[in-house]
C-alpha cells in the first residue's frame, strides 16, 4: 500500500521530482530540435501530463485515486516513449 499520508505535498514524492526533471528535459529537447509541430506539441503535452497526474492524484487524498492517476502518468510516459521513437525515425 502506498504511504500517501506520510507526505504532506506531492512535491515531496520522488516520482514527482523525477517527472519534473523529465518534463524540463523534453521541453529543452523539443526547443532545440526541428520537429514536426504535431509531434512536438503532443510530446510536450504528454510529458507535462506525467507530473500533472501525479499532483492531481495526490491532491484527491485517496490511495485509490492516487493509484489510478499514477497509472495514467505511466500511460503518458509510454506515449512519450512512442513519440520519441517516431521523432527519432523522422530525424
Amino acid at each position: 500500500m502506498i504511504q500517501r499520508f506520510r507526505m504532506k505535498t506531492f512535491e515531496e514524492l520522488e516520482v514527482y521530482k523525477k517527472a519534473i526533471v523529465f518534463t524540463v528535459k523534453i521541453f529543452k529537447l523539443t526547443e532545440s530540435l526541428k520537429l514536426n509541430h504535431n509531434i512536438r506539441n503532443q510530446l510536450e503535452r504528454a510529458a507535462l501530463s506525467i507530473s500533472n497526474n501525479i499532483a492531481e492524484g495526490f491532491e484527491l487524498q485517496s490511495n485509490k485515486q492516487l493509484i489510478k492517476f499514477l497509472y495514467i502518468s505511466k500511460a503518458s510516459s509510454g506515449e512519450c516513449r512512442n513519440l520519441l521513437k517516431v521523432a527519432q525515425k523522422l530525424n
